[in-house]
């Protein structure tokens, strides 16, 4: 049965992302690390370190998805800063693998979090611009 509900997610997801514009993708993105990392603070508290390192690695490649995203010629000072940001969560959540640290995770979370409420308060009209169309 667990394994018929994973493959139908998965499907959904695909599904998804295969129609998604890529502010949706982006905003997908941030969902997944929130979640994951959600899913790392569980597994640590349980002292489950199979899941914990699952959940952790799936955490660490959503955020390098999302540094990797960033057009660091475009994007000027926001795209460096949110560069130092992801950089910054990366090592927290190495150090919350390390150590079993639940705050590191909670921290990487509180800032993840804010940048997800900036990404999702973007206008509907402003999802599609690209650089060239300032």
């Amino acid at each position: 049965m667990r394994s018929s509900l994973q493959s139908y997610r998965k499907v959904s997801l695909d599904s998804e992302i295969a129609v998604a514009s890529p502010h949706r993708i982006i905003q997908m993105m941030f969902a997944g690390a929130l979640e994951r990392l959600a899913q790392s603070r569980f597994a640590i508290e349980r002292n489950d370190l199979q899941n914990k390192a699952l959940y952790i690695g799936k955490a660490i490649g959503l955020i390098n998805g999302l540094n990797s995203s960033l057009n660091m010629d475009a994007g000027g000072e926001i795209a460096s800063n949110l560069n130092d940001l992801y950089e910054f969560m990366l090592v927290k959540i190495t150090e919350a693998n390390i150590n079993n640290d639940v705050q590191a995770i909670d921290d990487v979370t509180a800032v993840l979090r804010i940048i997800k409420e900036g990404w999702d308060a973007i206008p509907q009209d402003k999802h599609h611009l690209t650089s060239e169309a300032s």
